[in-house]
This record gives C-alpha cells, sequence and structure tokens, in this order.
C-alpha cells in the first residue's frame, strides 16, 4: 500500500492540547494500564547477521529506517509486504516464516490462540516505555504479551467537495439517492462497511446480536446498488476513482484524502456524526521466526523516538508513542485528519475482536450484500 501524500491544512489547536485530548479519550478504552517492568537489554545478539525479515504494508516503513538499523547492528532486513491483513493472516497460517509483522489490532487474539505469535520478552524491548499509557493493555492484547503498539487512525468518509450540493456529515448520507452510482467502499474492509452500517443505525460497531446484523443487511440492501468497491486497501482505487471516476463519498482513510489532494483534486474527509472508526496497527513477532532477539531488538530500535518520528513524518500515521511528538513534523502533529481534535475524538469507536460465531454472522451479512451488488452491476 503506498501510505505517502502531501498534507494539507494545519489546525489551530497546540500540540500540548491536541495530546491531552487523546489521553482523556483512549484511556476510556483500556482495560488494564500496567506493563512489565522494562530492564537493561542483553547485549547485542547480532552476531550472527541473519537478515530479518519484515512483513508490512508496502511503503509504510521507510527505507532510511531500515538502513539506519542495519548501519548500527550489521543485521540486513529485507522489506516483504502484503496487500491486505488478510493475506498476512493466511501467510501465517500456512507457516510462511516472517521476523517481525505488522498487525492490526482485532487480529492478535486468534493469532495468539492459534499459537501463531512469539511471547515477547518486554526486557529486550526498554523503549516499550515510550508508548503512550493509553495504548498499553487494551483489551485484544491485555498484557502486551503479543504485541507492541505502532500506528492508529480513523474511517470516515471521503468526498470530492466539488461534485457535492450538499456537505456530507453522517454516515447515512451514503444512502442519499443523489450519490447513486457514486459511492464507494472497501471491498475488504466488511468490518469498516458493516461498523459504519451499524453506527448508521444507532448501534454499536462491534455488536454481535443477530437481530442488529440482519438490521445491517437490510440497510446494505437499500444503497443506491451497485456500489464501486475498491480492492482491498489498495488506495490507489479509491483515489484514482475520485480523481478520473465517477466517485464523489465513500467510506475511506486520511491516506486517500492525502493522494487526492497530492493530485490537485479538491478532497475532504469527514468523521461523521454517528462516531467514526478507530483502527491500530502493532508489531508482532511470529512463534516461526528463529530470530526473536534480534527481533526484539529491531522492534526497541522502531521505538526510539527518533526513529518513530521518522516514520511518522513519510508515511502521515499517527503514533502511537508519545515520546516521538517532539521529533514529529508541526504541520503533521496540527492536522486535523491525522490527529482528530477532541470533539470529534469523542464520538468514535476501537473496531475490536469478535467471536468465531460473530465472525460467521458478519461473513454472512457480507457474503450477501457482495452478491447483491454483483447482480446489480450485471444488468
Amino acid at each position: 500500500m503506498n501510505r505517502t501524500g502531501h498534507l494539507f491544512h494545519q489546525a489551530t489547536d497546540s500540540l500540548q492540547g491536541r495530546c491531552r485530548c487523546l489521553m482523556i479519550f483512549f484511556v476510556l478504552l483500556i482495560l488494564q494500564g500496567c506493563t512489565p517492568a522494562s530492564i537493561d537489554a542483553p547485549a547485542d545478539a547480532s552476531a550472527t547477521l541473519e537478515p530479518l525479515v519484515l512483513y508490512n504494508w508496502e511503503d509504510d516503513m521507510p527505507q532510511s529506517v531500515l538502513e539506519a538499523f542495519t548501519q548500527e547492528t550489521g543485521i540486513e532486513v529485507l522489506y516483504v509486504t502484503y496487500e491486505s491483513v488478510e493475506e498476512a493472516v493466511a501467510n501465517l497460517r500456512a507457516g510462511a516464516v516472517y521476523d517481525v509483522v505488522v498487525m492490526e489490532n482485532r487480529r492478535i487474539p486468534a493469532l495468539a490462540a492459534a499459537n501463531l505469535l512469539a511471547r515477547l520478552d518486554h526486557r529486550n524491548l526498554p523503549n516499550f516505555k515510550n508508548i503512550s499509557l493509553n495504548f498499553r493493555g487494551l483489551i485484544y492484547d491485555p498484557d502486551n504479551a503479543y504485541s507492541v503498539p505502532y500506528s492508529w487512525g480513523t474511517t470516515g468518509i471521503v468526498v470530492r467537495s466539488d461534485r457535492l450540493t450538499e456537505p456530507v456529515i453522517r454516515w447515512a448520507d451514503l444512502w442519499d439517492a443523489r450519490y447513486a452510482g457514486h459511492v464507494a467502499l472497501y471491498r475488504g474492509q466488511l468490518r469498516e462497511t458493516i461498523g459504519l452500517t451499524l453506527k448508521s443505525l444507532g448501534f454499536s460497531a462491534n455488536t454481535e446480536d443477530p437481530a442488529h446484523l440482519q438490521a445491517v443487511l437490510t440497510r446494505l440492501l437499500e444503497l443506491p446498488l451497485p456500489v464501486h468497491l475498491a480492492e482491498d486497501y489498495d488506495p490507489f482505487t479509491i483515489s484514482t476513482s475520485m480523481i478520473d471516476g465517477p466517485v464523489s463519498v465513500g467510506m475511506g482513510y486520511t491516506y486517500d484524502v492525502l493522494e487526492g489532494r497530492a493530485a490537485g483534486a479538491p478532497f475532504d474527509y469527514v468523521l461523521p456524526e454517528e462516531g467514526g472508526l478507530l483502527w491500530g496497527d502493532n508489531f508482532v513477532i511470529p512463534a516461526s521466526s528463529t530470530q526473536r532477539r534480534q527481533a526484539e531488538q529491531f522492534i526497541d530500535f522502531l521505538l526510539r523516538p527518533e526513529i518513530a518520528a521518522m516514520i511518522t513524518n513519510q508515511n502521515h500515521f499517527a503514533m502511537a508513542n508519545d515520546a516521538a511528538l517532539r521529533f514529529m513534523k508541526p504541520e503533521i502533529i496540527q492536522n486535523p485528519y491525522i490527529y482528530p481534535p477532541q470533539e470529534q475524538m469523542n464520538n468514535i469507536e476501537i473496531v475490536l475482536p469478535l467471536s468465531e460465531a460473530g465472525e460467521q454472522l458478519y461473513e454472512q451479512v457480507w457474503t450477501q450484500f457482495l452478491e447483491a451488488n454483483a447482480r446489480a452491476d450485471n444488468r
């Protein structure tokens, strides 16, 4: 995934105020706030000089960061990419070997339960202390036994403001008949699409109530079908369809807006009144890795404030690393699409793991919607 783009207008909120607001919001999500005590890391284990394999989104990690780690330790980092989280999970389950993987929040419990993730030795992660207290001990990994918080962001509505006759402010606006044939969703984002539909109906984005999910299916089938389905996690798909194609409004992310604005198109980003959604990525070490100590050494390197800031300054994603804030470009910290103000964060809901039964219900709803959309597209 290409996660680069030009920044747009700066917010007037101060860095201090922004950080305080975010802390107030995220503390509500925490079930446990304690982490293992950090102690000095043992001696450098880079003597083996075996390459580490990093499995991550395309263009998410700056090459300069990987080169800096190699220069310091002598350990080469091979950067292997995936196009969707589903692809990454499938490869882990199939036995593919990686040393460090970037994995989203809600996938971690199932991977840990399947013994596919290694337990972290926090003695080798002294820089874990830089992670915000508000990102530690969340429900998907209460003891941070398997994951180190990395980056986060929101799911909202991306719009071509020059194509709208009225402002789009709610998820419900995606159902407006005026936008028939001009609405986009991501094909691979069933949780986000079902989640936003639940929010539009006044329900939690994480409910497993069968009646609520039946209402979601009914609601999705009320969309002006067919809708444009962007391919899994490909920002160019939705950006291109809004720049050169017919799409005027759709579910999307800040990087969609960054790409659109970089191309000179009047893109805007809306966190809907019903409440946006929150995603998060983490560093994990697969159980199949034969270089866990070196993998922890690499993760600890990425947790250094100046290194974490180097990453955000390129990929423009909010970082769970408090200590990195002072090294970030001011225009990133002050960008309300990357670090939303408190009044918008109050209503945002984190997307959480589902039970196995819940996963099946969501899959059933999504399959029926995709089939209906395909039939409408073939008329």
